[in-house]
């Protein structure tokens, strides 16, 4: 696969995200041409098995990301507990421990920053299902880059919060059903 994407998906989920998550990413092909990276709001102390689950339904490769590591097309990248989850270029990843936000370590907020960053307009935001605000910052910030925004219908979301404060502050963002979000990562992939 591609050691240099040019382009990504980056999704934000709090509450409800296994349902969620459950109803994209195992529809996606095996040839899917950029790399998906997943934050979603996990305690900390405990272990994730996010990973484990999605490389089990999803015909892509699903790992818990590490510092340091090479991202590459074709593989979702969950961040691990307790760390943020930033990018270093397009070319890895970095995790880092700096505080909270939102109550939140590893922070969408800070992801989608930080995946801005890297891909600009070439960059899929998607905030899905949450209880806080985490997200709307950042999905913001995707925006002013360039880069394609979307918002899950707050009414199917199992919780409205995240959803409805994403659609506050990037009022432009795509809103979707959890299909037509599947449909259109779909479409990218070909």
């Amino acid at each position: 696969m591609s050691a240099d994407p040019k382009s990504a998906v980056i999704i934000g989920a709090s509450a409800g995200a296994l349902e969620a998550l459950s109803a994209i990413l195992p529809a996606l092909p095996a040839a899917c041409p950029y790399p998906i990276f997943v934050v979603v709001h996990l305690p900390p102390g405990k272990r994730s098995v996010l990973a484990e689950i999605f490389d089990r339904k999803c015909q892509l490769r699903a790992i818990e990301a590490e510092d340091k590591e090479p991202v590459e097309a074709g593989v979702i990248y969950f961040a691990p507990p307790d760390y943020h989850l930033l990018l270093e270029g397009r070319t890895h990843i970095s995790l880092s421990s700096e505080e909270e936000v939102f109550f939140s370590r590893p922070s969408i907020d800070v992801a989608l920053e930080s995946a801005a960053d890297a891909w600009g307009d070439q960059l899929t935001a998607i905030i899905l299902t949450g209880a806080n605000h985490d997200g709307a910052h950042g999905l913001m910030t995707v925006a002013r880059s360039g880069g394609t925004t979307i918002v899950q219908n707050p009414n199917e979301a199992y919780a409205q919060a995240m959803p409805e404060a994403a659609i506050r502050a990037c009022p432009d963002a795509s809103i979707m059903t959890l299909s037509e979000i599947s449909t259109v990562l779909q479409n990218k992939s070909q």
